[in-house]
């Protein structure tokens, strides 16, 4: 019998982030996907085995979850360089689209199908039977919609089987993958966790636990903002909007093609090019280093303002708040604007991470933390039952 194993997995707008079993392993992975076929032609097929699998992920995803099920799909970098690459919509919900399922999929399939993985999950020609204890999450306003709830159901109770079709080193290798268990948490809430603990549930910011703080998460598809209070989320006060930065990044991106003639592929080349540390706000047309800060300014300083706006009328209803943490890789986009405009308008104790990897991880490090201390906790009580049983029968 196959023993479970844990995995944090993130399925941000912009990517995917995924810890696994003791943080032994861990994926970064464009949300991107496309449609494709079956035999995708392969140029130098000789050397497929010597690519990295992330780079090269072509797959069949069969699951009772998805809508359009038993399809074919690149996903992450392979799909970033098909016309019909397809990236979540604004306004769409991350727990009612088939991408996200894809994604997070794709992602367990491709720990479950490691040779030298430390669960040594039961493999029988060329298919791997993988057990996951997920932790996961989903937007404020989805959770206080009750989509999380339907959301865990489709993922519980079914086998969903990711086929690896023409994929570097496991070609032809199919993972069938179930859930022992799969918490999904608020957003807000596990920025906060990754705030106060350590992996080992240890509390370790004493000062904070106790504070009333606002958590604004910035994501790609909505902004999160977080009341907690007494420990826990005020589940009244928090708020879920229908504003990220996925539609600025799609009018930079348009507009840099309207007037320099310049594609750029996703999301994430726009994201590259604001937050690169040398020659930032910075591409290359024709060979010749331009600028396109004037582009970049304009779009994101109208949604940074549009974020303070929120910021400010959510602090106004928690007046005794005494600090906010800006979190989530929209706040890294924004973080030099919101300072700006804090700084020349209301002066609120506003907290950004200078980490930008501490930034981007955090709901991934939330989401471990939160499924580790659930499963030592699980494991300490399966453990003590025999005991109690011993003790009741003498």
């Amino acid at each position: 019998m196959s023993s479970s194993r844990i995995a944090a997995i993130d399925v941000g707008n912009d990517s995917v982030k995924a810890l696994f079993g003791k943080t032994d392993y861990e994926l970064n992975i464009p949300n991107v996907i496309a449609r494709d076929r079956e035999d995708r032609p392969v140029i130098g097929i000789e050397d497929l085995n010597e690519k990295n699998p992330v780079d090269g992920i072509h797959i069949r995803v069969h699951s009772p979850a998805l809508k359009d099920n038993n399809a074919i799909y690149r996903v992450g970098n392979l799909a970033t360089k098909s016309d019909n690459a397809m990236e979540l919509d604004p306004g769409s919900s991350k727990s009612e689209e088939d991408q996200s399922l894809v994604m997070l999929f794709a992602t367990l399939a491709l720990d479950a199908v490691r040779p030298n993985n430390p669960a040594q999950f039961k493999k029988n020609n060329n298919v791997v039977d993988a057990t996951y204890t997920l932790g996961t999450g989903l937007p404020l306003r989805e959770v206080k919609e009750g989509k999380d709830v339907g959301f865990r159901s489709q993922l519980l109770g079914s086998v969903h089987q990711v086929e690896f079709l023409v994929t570097p080193k496991f070609q032809g290798q199919k993972v069938n993958i179930k859930f022992e268990e799969v918490k999904v948490y608020p957003e807000g809430f596990a920025a906060f966790i990754n705030l106060v603990m350590d992996n080992h549930g240890n509390i370790t910011n004493r000062d904070l636990i106790d504070k009333q703080i606002l958590i604004q998460d910035i994501g790609g598809l909505s902004t999160d903002i977080a009341v907690i209070r007494n420990r826990n989320v005020d589940d009244d006060k928090a708020q879920g909007f229908n504003l990220g930065v996925s539609e600025s990044l799609e009018a930079i991106r348009e507009e840099i093609r309207t007037k320099h003639g310049v594609e750029l592929d996703t999301r994430s080349d726009v994201v590259d090019i604001i937050t690169k540390k040398n020659d930032r706000n910075h591409i290359m047309v024709k060979g010749s280093r331009t600028s396109v800060h004037d582009i970049t300014d304009r779009i994101l300083l109208d949604l940074a303002k549009k974020e303070y706006r929120h910021l400010r009328n959510v602090w106004k209803k928690n007046s005794q708040t005494e600090i906010c943490y800006f979190v989530g890789g929209g706040a890294m986009v924004l973080k030099e604007y919101i300072k700006t405009l804090n700084n020349n308008l209301d002066g609120y104790n506003i907290e950004f991470f200078e980490d930008e990897k501490e930034s981007i991880w955090m709901m991934a490090n939330a989401y471990y933390k939160l499924i580790s201390d659930f499963d030592r906790k699980n494991n300490k009580a399966a453990a003590q039952e025999p005991k109690e049983k011993k003790a009741a029968v003498k």
